[in-house]
């Protein structure tokens, strides 16, 4: 079962594995309210931001590259900040026409999107290279330590755990459907499902259906059965780690060093 789908962490010996996960969790948060604070249109504060990016990359033995890769599928979400090309005053540089409506594509509008789009592919690459070098429980305790409201680590944390439970009850069904279709052979041609000949789009729409009310069904009582054998382990409403979290000397180096290069940023996007 392809479970690794949803666990992205890279166990590596680098620098930032070895880092506090409260430091990497302030860190990535500052960089990206940053990143978002930032004028339109700072090209070399985008820059500079995308060299510290590189520096983190290196840093985590990951290569250079790894979040930049990782980071191109989140651009089409993006795409949504779309209407600013034509919602925003400013000098005319395009028109065309849509469903009997005239849109006009202005330079300030223009300006606006591209920076959306790079705060945005900016932010995402500092959220994977989070994951890859943080295990989920690590991140759980350092929102803790953190002061976030338990309620929101309690939400995050079991959202997380019941992805693979989601998961293994899809791969349940999905095996004993396989075991339950019939197919017949042939010397000249291959397998073929029953399931699949002539049959039409209601059919399969109905049969869709009912998997899903069956996943619903079988998720939420395995979920209460889950839930029990928690509260009988000593479950009280809080997540442990055998990771101990202990400030060093590093730690506070390196926190402050990622804040001076953020305030920099800063500094060079707005003088």
């Amino acid at each position: 079962m392809h479970f690794d789908a949803f666990d992205r962490y890279h166990d590596k010996e680098s620098f930032l594995h070895r880092l506090d996960p409260r430091v990497k969790v302030l860190v990535t948060v500052i960089f990206i309210v940053s990143n978002a604070l930032l004028p339109d249109g700072a090209w070399f504060a985008f820059g500079f931001a995308w060299l510290f990016l590189l520096l983190c990359n290196l840093l985590s033995k990951l290569g250079y590259a790894y979040s930049l890769k990782r980071s191109i599928i989140a651009l089409p979400f993006a795409l949504i900040a779309i209407t600013v090309l034509f919602s925003i005053p400013g000098k005319p540089l395009s028109s065309f026409h849509f469903l009997g409506i005239t849109f006009t594509i202005t330079d300030a509008g223009l300006l606006r999107f591209v920076s959306i789009l790079i705060r945005s592919w900016l932010s995402v690459q500092m959220a994977i290279l989070l994951v890859a070098v943080t295990r989920f429980p690590d991140l759980i305790h350092a929102l803790e330590h953190l002061r976030v409201p338990a309620i929101l680590t309690t939400i995050i944390a079991f959202l997380y755990r019941y992805l693979f439970v989601l998961t293994d009850e899809v791969f349940r069904l999905l095996r004993a459907r396989e075991s339950r279709s019939g197919a017949v052979t042939g010397s000249k041609r291959r397998l073929e499902r029953v399931e699949r000949s002539g049959r039409g789009v209601l059919w399969r729409a109905k049969i869709a259906g009912n998997m899903a009310g069956q996943l619903f069904l079988r998720s939420y009582e395995r979920s209460d059965r889950i839930y029990n054998a928690m509260l009988a382990r000593g479950y009280a409403g809080r997540l442990y780690t055998l990771n101990p979290h202990e400030m060093k000397s590093v730690d506070y180096y390196a926190t402050a060093f990622a804040i001076a290069v953020i305030f920099l940023m800063q500094w060079i996007g707005r003088f």
